[in-house]
């Protein structure tokens, strides 16, 4: 009878340790349900590549390679084909520089020359045309600013001009570089630089330096 009164209380006793196990490795205000959806989370995340600071910035992985973002007025905004797969491929700090993705009718679709773009509060990314595989690149700061200009055929700012990809510069072709502080971005025509330790712009078009605004 003892024997059977010893065994009872180590079962008992077992049962309470591993309750207060669980309950170390969750949130005192978890419930059981809660902590099982949060162990299914984190397995998924890693088997998809996910990581946490993605899903903080609101990013999700959508069909095809989309890629869902949401905007600073709660919008959710969907980049899919090149652009979707410039962004999977940014660096978090790159991610963190473009900031949140702009809404409205300017802030992203085709343009009449076929490129597509997706324009961000710090940077924009732009693509030649929608076809998968076509490379996408980003311009940022003070150089999109430039870029954004609208100019006649020449690269002289005009206000019956245009800008961007459909300006004279033409669309992106490279991301920026940065060699001894100053940062360039390619163009099809031409090339834009900004010097750090002067902040002064230049704008090259066509192998001729015009004025940047």
């Amino acid at each position: 009878m003892k024997q059977t009164t010893r065994r009872v209380v180590a079962i008992a006793a077992a049962a309470s340790i591993a309750t207060l196990g669980v309950a170390g490795c969750s949130d005192d205000s978890s419930s059981d349900s809660s902590t099982a959806s949060a162990a299914s989370s984190a397995v998924m995340g890693s088997e998809s590549g996910a990581s946490g600071s993605a899903e903080a910035s609101g990013e999700a992985s959508g069909a095809n390679g989309s890629v869902e973002l949401t905007a600073a007025d709660g919008t959710k905004v969907t980049l899919s084909g090149p652009i979707a797969a410039k962004y999977q491929t940014a660096t978090e700090k790159q991610k963190a520089d473009l900031g949140a993705p702009k809404t409205g009718t300017d802030a992203s679709g085709t343009g009449d020359n076929g490129v597509v773009f997706q324009q961000f509060d710090g940077g924009v990314i732009t693509a030649k045309d929608a076809d998968a595989g076509t490379p996408a690149y980003i311009t940022w700061g003070k150089i999109r600013d430039a870029w954004n200009v609208t100019r006649d055929e020449t690269g002289k700012p005009a206000p019956d001009g245009k800008g961007g990809s459909q300006g004279p510069l033409g669309v992106a072709t490279s991301d920026e570089t940065d060699a001894d502080g100053v940062k360039t971005s390619t163009f099809e025509h031409g090339k834009i630089t900004w010097t750090e330790s002067t902040d002064q712009v230049e704008v090259t078009v066509n192998g001729t330096v015009v004025a940047p605004q």
